[in-house]
């Protein structure tokens, strides 16, 4: 009888046993994941118009852009020129974030400044009502953003074309989402090290955003850098928007090779590392989706071969549209 008993308590073990080892896999998953992150996210880019268009050539995005979100997990789309409200509407709500790049094209009339302002405006629009949507302005991007947040051209010249320089953190550094999660090492060298390439000739100087409430209530600085006469604003992001810009080019460290002055130190590659992980982490938040996997396979820059470009350019590689 007690070796029956033993049988009917093992047997009976076994069969409590089989609910738990199929539960047991769901208990070690992350349930958080699939529900509050989106492991597939897709950015858009934005491109700009070519000085000297010629057939199939009327406008660009550098590699190093594209390079820079997907070494962070992210799939690109090239946002193109001159395309309809409806057809930006559509890709908006396609895609999980966008990107303006640098480039010298103008920030108040041209084809990248009217995609800009639709994809900011809908931006806006869209985390007002919580549908959380990131923008990222870099170089051109950073002075595109401040135009139109203050719909004014206040920016200054400087004299900052093609010098690497250490951040000047300001004390709304601590606090910022975008350093959040630097390593204190690499912030400490962002601030003693020339890590942070800079190609413009105009700034946002620390005197205008003092005296312009438009930016001062949007925007805190996070950073500042002086070319010895002016300080100006070189790291931003938005209070109250997942909105962010930087004056200088954090992709080029890891990427670009043609100028001399870009620094590719181990503390340099990384900073570019870090600051897509950032990014990329924000377009996570989004569940933004192509209508079919078709529309979306049709939408990637995978469809498109980045030219060399080196030789002759800034960029060692670019895609032509």
């Amino acid at each position: 009888m007690a070796a029956v008993k033993r049988a009917d308590v093992c047997c009976a073990f076994r069969i409590m046993m089989v609910p738990m080892l199929l539960l047991l896999p769901l208990l070690c998953f992350p349930f958080h994941s699939s529900a509050k992150r989106n492991d597939r996210p897709i950015v858009g880019v934005l491109a700009q118009e070519v000085f000297s268009p010629e057939p199939n050539r009327s406008s660009y995005i550098a590699a190093s852009y594209v390079k820079f979100l997907e070494a962070a997990g992210a799939r690109v789309v090239p946002v193109m020129i001159n395309q309809t409200l409806e057809e930006y509407q559509a890709l908006f709500n396609s895609i999980n974030g966008i990107l303006y790049p640098g480039g010298g094209v103008s920030i108040i009339s041209s084809g990248y400044e009217r995609a800009a302002k639709i994809f900011y405006e809908l931006a806006l629009q869209a985390n007002s009502r919580g549908d959380y949507f990131p923008v990222w302005g870099t170089c051109l991007g950073f002075e595109q953003l401040m135009y139109l947040t203050s719909g004014k051209t206040l920016l200054t010249h400087t004299d900052t074309s093609g010098v690497s320089l250490p951040l000047d953190f300001t004390n709304e550094t601590k606090d910022s989402r975008l350093f959040k999660g630097f390593p204190a090492e690499l912030m400490n060298d962002l601030a003693s090290e020339p890590l942070t390439e800079n190609s413009h000739k105009w700034s946002l100087a620390m005197l205008t955003y003092n005296t312009n409430e438009e930016l001062k209530k949007f925007y805190k600085v996070l950073s500042t850098n002086t070319d010895g006469k002016i300080e100006f604003a070189s790291t931003v992001e938005a209070y109250d928007y997942p909105i962010y810009a930087t004056q200088w080019h954090p992709e080029k460290n890891a990427f670009e090779w043609t100028r001399p002055y870009i620094p590719h130190t181990p503390s340099a590659v990384k900073t570019s590392f870090y600051m897509a992980e950032f990014f990329v982490s924000e377009a996570r938040k989004n569940f933004h989706s192509f209508e079919s996997e078709e529309g979306e396979n049709k939408a990637l820059i995978y469809n498109y071969n980045p030219v060399y470009t080196g030789h002759q350019s800034a960029f060692e590689q670019t895609y032509f549209f």
